[in-house]
């Protein structure tokens, strides 16, 4: 949803192919030629560079869109926090939601799912206990918003159960899913939730 989100705030044209990308859903061996990694997102340019990561699909496009700001200009200090807090919250958040779903990825034993899944709902709290004390009003950087808040608002509502108290993730979510580019993209993947 982030990146679709970016591509529209962007205005840059795009052509979205949707993949299963449920819990225990194998992606197609034509899909591993392009990412061998076979995870979701995976952006492809028309000249046909592959990018993946989430955090470097979103930096790349604020830089390529500057007028758009979806992110503060590169070069700049502010510009480096949303560098800081993209890659903090696609370390410690976004892989926090894929050990607790994909549990069975980080380890071996079969026993040891619930330990992982576990050690994956506290690392989750603690890093969104971070996320609350670091943003901004109304937003992460500052009065805009940016990809940092789009990426972040999506991660709070994947945490679901395993959100505890943080009125201000909580309207930062209520601000992205009520923004008037973004919200439709919202409402696309995730209904009125």
């Amino acid at each position: 949803m982030v990146v679709e989100a970016a591509l529209v705030m962007a205005q840059i044209p795009f052509e979205l192919e949707e993949l299963p990308s449920k819990p225990g859903t194998p992606l197609t061996d034509e899909f591993r030629t392009v990412n061998p990694w076979a995870q979701l997102p995976t952006l492809v340019s028309p000249d046909g560079e592959t990018l993946t990561e989430c955090a470097a699909i979103l930096i790349h496009l604020a830089a390529v869109a500057p007028e758009r700001r979806l992110g503060p200009a590169p070069g700049t200090a502010a510009h480096g926090q949303l560098a800081r807090w993209l890659v903090f919250t696609s370390v410690n958040v976004y892989e926090g939601v894929l050990r607790r779903g994909y549990s069975y990825r980080f380890t071996d034993d079969p026993n040891g799912h619930e330990a992982v899944k576990s050690a994956a709902i506290r690392r989750l709290r603690e890093a969104f206990a971070v996320l609350e004390q670091a943003v901004e009003s109304p937003y992460f950087l500052g009065e805009s918003m940016t990809v940092l808040d789009v990426y972040v608002a999506m991660l709070w509502l994947w945490a679901g159960a395993e959100r505890e108290s943080h009125p201000r993730l909580e309207a930062l979510t209520n601000r992205v899913r009520r923004d008037a580019v973004v919200g439709p993209v919202w409402r696309k993947h995730f209904g009125s939730r």
